[in-house]
Order: C-alpha cells, then structure tokens, then sequence
C-alpha cells in the first residue's frame, strides 16, 4: 500500500514507519529550490546511496509529500501521467521549459535540463 492511498490522517504515522533510505530521498527533494529540478540520479549521487531506480521508487511510493515534480527524468520529459500537473507546478514556479518540437506525442515541452538542474550547492531553503 502506498502512502498516497492512505487518509491524510494516518499519513503523519505512517510518515514515523518510513525506511531510513526513503527520509532522506524525500529531504533532498524538499530541499531543492522552486524553479530547478534534480534528476533521479542526482539524488542518488548527493545520498551517495542507491541509484536513479531506487530514489525513483521511493519517489513512487512516498513522494507525494514532498515537491516530487522537482525530482526528475534526466532527459527533461515530464513524468508520464502526471505531464499537466507537473507542467502546472513548473510554470507556477518559473522553472526553464524547453519547446516541444511538432514530432513530440502531445507537444508537451521538456524540462531545460542545463537551466533547471540544481548542483545542490546553495541551499536557499525553499520549500514547496
């Protein structure tokens, strides 16, 4: 069962249950500033633990708390199935958009990977 499908109210215990590996994925994606992104892998190497599958996963099952739109594919697609929410977030937030070219399904644009990504260098203590 994942957290999303549990009631907002048994969330906050279950938060208390998370494995160790998963509170720290989810901090980092707390701590990335509104506007940039940092891929799956990014995650990873910060933690210097798992892999892009591994933070993905935990990302799948424990995300929804966090700015999960800020934690990304490293080709700038957006995550598939959740394109219009995540487009919404980032426009809201300013964070750079490539075009879609025509041959793209839906002409959804990309994330500007080289402008959006964040080193995890300055923290500006952002969140949400």
């Amino acid at each position: 069962m994942s957290e999303q499908s549990l009631p907002e109210a048994t969330r906050e215990g279950y938060a208390d249950e998370l494995p160790e590996y998963a509170e720290r994925v989810l901090e980092v994606a707390e701590r990335i500033p509104p506007g940039h992104v940092m891929t799956y892998g990014d995650v990873a190497e910060w933690l210097e633990e798992g892999g892009p599958r591994q933070v993905g996963r935990v990302m799948s099952l424990y995300g929804s708390a966090v700015p999960w739109w800020r934690v990304v594919r490293s080709d700038g697609v957006l995550l598939p199935g959740h394109e219009l929410s995540a487009l919404d977030h980032y426009r809201a937030e300013g964070t750079p958009l490539r075009a879609a070219s025509r041959a793209a399904e839906g002409h959804l644009p990309r994330l500007d990977m080289r402008r959006a990504r964040w080193d995890g260098g300055v923290d500006t203590g952002a969140h949400t």
